[in-house]
């Protein structure tokens, strides 16, 4: 699918939600937007995903989000550790406590017990979490220095960043 049969099914699909097509809707004129938003989806990175906030494959959201965390489930369940549960923090920045709640809703949809701070939790914490519940991953959802970037980063049940094995794995199509 190029960009523009995919910007066309997110503004038609009934999975994505009004405030996003409204949002789409608004750069129906701008086909230079459109193709940022769409030419490619995010990819995994060191530890994790980022992009800027917004619509679109190309941009951090709770359907970007989802697919990351199914991603996580996917391989969680392959490798027999459902029991063992997710630790999930996140920070102050923009949609960091909606993106948290969207990666709990998918691990749970998928039987995947999630454990998610109640408040604000500096990454070391989250670590701790892992180790300390004897978790099989965390998820950090996080900004980068630069405005409106935000991230969800995975770590292993070490508590610390993924292995590149791991990272490949989460994301295969």
């Amino acid at each position: 699918m190029n960009y523009k049969e995919t910007y066309q099914e997110w503004i038609t699909n009934p999975y994505f939600d009004e405030e996003v097509k409204a949002e789409l809707r608004g750069i129906a004129e701008d086909e230079k937007e459109k193709e940022e938003r769409f030419y490619t989806e995010l990819e995994f990175g060191t530890a994790g995903l980022r992009g800027i906030i917004g619509a679109g494959t190309n941009r951090m959201n709770v359907y970007t989000v989802r697919k990351a965390t199914q991603g996580l489930a996917n391989y969680i369940k392959k490798v027999n550790a459902s029991d063992k549960g997710v630790a999930i923090a996140y920070d102050s920045r923009r949609m960091s406590p909606e993106f948290a709640d969207e990666a709990a809703l998918c691990l749970a949809a998928n039987g995947i017990k999630a454990y998610v701070f109640e408040s604000l939790r500096p990454t070391p914490e989250l670590s701790y979490a892992v180790r300390k519940l004897n978790c099989t991953a965390g998820i950090n959802i996080t900004a980068i220095i630069r405005q409106n970037i935000t991230a969800i980063r995975c770590t292993g049940k070490t508590g610390l960043k993924l292995r590149r094995r791991m990272i490949r794995e989460l994301w295969r199509k």
